[in-house]
């Protein structure tokens, strides 16, 4: 029996990002066609396609759902030829199906990967979220503050008044109690339609003008916004939200005994990590997918949380 492997990121980062923008090219052909399965099952079959392509004896931990209500890429699928290391990977094929369809800003396709073991594995159920970008002192802001206690403590820490302080928000009926408390602040608030990794992944990102995400959203998208967060910089703070008994059977199944847990960035994406993201549709953070005669270009951010590098990469792809 071979002795396994180690996870060597630099090696692997390169694998990561063609399986990214293997599935945003796929999915470009469907940017505004209002089809939102079709979009998705496009990138899935690329994804998956590319991952099999890779040096890899890979566990879906963050996928498409669980095994009896996704076919490919569920929760517990292994993934690659088999050969290299064991790892762990979390995926959202297209993040932003409803963006993609409708042609709107910040759609991606979204990868990371890390040593076996390496990633909490979160139930299909939601998160309450809190993000913060880099720079800060650990604990500036917690779960506990509510929401105008939040953008309070941050100026502070910022050195501003609250009017200069940005939230991004997902705007939804169950954030409206939420956003008029921030309203009373004076802050400003980014309300995305869809995409809370790309939201989260904002706060790290300067050029966006955010400073903070809050709000609830799916488990899983949470961890991948961590791992993004591993690599950028940044705090984040994740606490699971239960609205029956059979979503907390859920959290059980996933190995989760404490329900009340409040989740660190580090707990959610325990090991050294990489993660990769593809612009699909145009948005802050990276450019989407440029169509020109013969020719498709994709745009993808690429960071490895040990060396806290980020490398932009364009791959201009001639179509058949």
């Amino acid at each position: 029996m071979n002795a396994p492997k180690d996870f060597n990121d630099r090696m692997l980062s390169l694998g990561l990002a063609r399986v990214s923008e293997a599935a945003a090219m796929a999915s470009a052909r469907l940017i505004g066609h209002g089809d939102e399965k079709a979009a998705d099952q496009a990138a899935v079959n690329a994804m998956r396609e590319q991952l099999n392509k890779l040096d890899i004896q890979g566990v879906v931990v963050i996928g498409e759902g669980e095994r009896d209500e996704a076919p490919m890429l569920y929760i517990g699928e292994e993934v690659g030829n088999g050969e290299g290391p064991a790892v762990d990977i979390a995926l959202d094929p297209l993040e932003g199906t409803t963006l993609t369809a409708k042609d709107m800003p910040n759609a991606l396709t979204v990868i990371a990967m890390g040593p076996r073991g390496s990633m909490l594995h979160a139930p299909d159920v939601y998160m309450d979220k809190l993000a913060i970008g880099p720079g800060y002192r650990q604990g500036v802001v917690t779960m506990d503050m509510s929401p105008a206690e939040r953008v309070s403590a941050l100026a502070a820490a910022k050195g501003c008044s609250t009017e200069n302080i940005t939230v991004c928000v997902l705007e939804r009926p169950r954030h409206e109690t939420m956003i008029e408390e921030l309203r009373s602040t004076g802050c400003a608030i980014r309300l995305i339609t869809d995409g809370d990794v790309a939201g989260v992944m904002h706060c790290a990102e300067s050029t966006t003008g955010i400073d903070m995400y809050m709000g609830s959203g799916g488990a899983p998208e949470g961890v991948l916004a961590a791992a993004a967060l591993k690599c950028m910089g940044g705090q984040m703070y994740g606490k699971l939200l239960f609205r029956n008994d059979d979503e907390k059977a859920r959290a059980k199944k996933a190995g989760i005994s404490n329900l009340d847990r409040v989740y660190t960035r580090d707990d959610m994406v325990m090991q050294d990590v990489i993660f990769a993201a593809t612009g699909v549709t145009d948005g802050s953070i990276v450019p989407g997918i440029r169509r020109e005669v013969g020719y498709l270009t994709a745009e993808t951010i690429l960071m490895r949380s040990k060396t806290g590098s980020v490398r932009r990469m364009s791959y201009r792809n001639p179509v058949k």
